[in-house]
């Protein structure tokens, strides 16, 4: 998996089983066992939850540049 660009982010405590994963060369991927969900509160954001928006966000910036200098 390592060598078509996944990358081990997390693992359990006792470092058998990946817990987290990421995908390199890409801008905001992710997968993970756990449920971060269950952390979050709606005035208090998990950081993947955050992280995510962010990501969003800032997608969304660069797509509406790319529309007014013309690219595509």
């Amino acid at each position: 998996m390592e060598a078509k660009g996944f990358i081990i982010a997390g693992t359990s405590p006792d470092g058998l089983l990946v817990e987290l994963i990421e995908l390199r060369d890409h801008p905001w991927f992710l997968a993970c066992q756990y449920h971060p969900e269950f952390q979050s509160k709606p005035n208090a954001p998990h950081p993947l939850f955050k992280g995510f928006i962010n990501a969003c966000l800032a997608h969304g910036e660069l797509k509406r540049w790319e529309r007014r200098v013309g690219i595509k």
